[in-house]
């Protein structure tokens, strides 16, 4: 069964929802802040131009999201299903951005438990992308029960982003 991955998931503090292409203005305004992009491996997302292509293959990969605060209704960030892949019945769930005011509590389980709840119908693994020296996010990683793949690169091949690393999560 193919994945959806575009649905519309809600819990306590966020809904999660497809990202469109009027979404720009909000999604930059929080993308634009380079302290959320400091440890990545591209530290300069937060330049508009470089942003708009991340934004553009977000809406074209068809499993760009947006993140909503219920509480004010605003926008707080963004995720992706990405990279289904049937052979290995493994999809990714990766580019995930929020606000830092949303950082260090709850905001990031309830956005991966929600994203993965959902996608662990369709798949039996769910693999993250994160930056080898990122630390703030491999923690993050952790906290949600993501297990380190040795070796492994992104989608099998270290020379397309050699400095990464996958976290895996397998369905209970």
């Amino acid at each position: 069964m193919t994945p959806d991955r575009q649905p519309t998931l809600e819990g306590e503090r966020v809904v999660i929802r497809p990202l469109r292409a009027d979404d720009w203005e909000a999604v930059y305004a929080v993308a634009s802040d380079p302290l959320i992009w400091e440890l990545h491996p591209v530290p300069d997302r937060w330049r508009e131009t470089v942003f708009h292509t991340f934004f553009d293959e977000a809406l074209a990969c068809g499993g760009g999201l947006v993140i909503i605060d219920k509480a004010t209704g605003m926008i707080i960030g963004s995720s992706r299903y990405d990279a289904y892949d049937q052979a290995n019945d493994e999809l990714e769930i990766g580019w995930t951005f929020i606000a830092r005011r949303h950082w260090g509590g709850s905001y990031n389980r309830e956005i991966k438990r929600l994203m993965l709840d959902h996608i662990h119908y369709y798949v039996g693994r769910v693999v993250f992308l994160v930056g080898q020296h990122n630390l703030r996010s491999r923690r993050a990683m952790e906290k949600i029960g993501g297990t380190l793949i040795p070796g492994r690169h992104h989608r099998g091949n270290g020379d397309m982003f050699p400095d990464h690393v996958v976290y895996a999560i397998d369905r209970a």
